[in-house]
């Protein structure tokens, strides 16, 4: 697939992206894990997570801890993945990034 990047005040998000954003800045990580696979992995801060327990936790820790929200910059689709480009402001160091 070609690479198409997508970035205004109306940005179109695939609708599981747009769902993603939308249940993560409400800060419920039990509604975000319904996003994920039940056999999902994230990255992320240099740890992994496996399945939908330890996301769920993992969700419930960083929004405690950083109470962090995402704003969509742009959206782009690569060899057939879809990348999202967001800052995410928050309670942690450089705040937004």
């Amino acid at each position: 697939m070609g690479h198409t990047s997508v970035m205004s005040m109306s940005l179109q998000l695939p609708l599981a992206v747009d769902l993603y954003v939308k249940l993560e800045n409400a800060g419920d990580p039990n509604a975000v894990s319904n996003c994920f696979a039940a056999n999902a992995t994230v990255r992320d801060e240099g740890h992994t997570y496996e399945g939908l327990d330890a996301i769920k936790k993992w969700k419930a820790e960083t929004k405690e801890r950083y109470n962090h929200t995402i704003y969509p910059l742009a959206v782009s689709y690569r060899d057939g993945k879809t990348v999202l480009i967001a800052r995410v402001s928050g309670s942690f160091p450089s705040s937004p990034v």
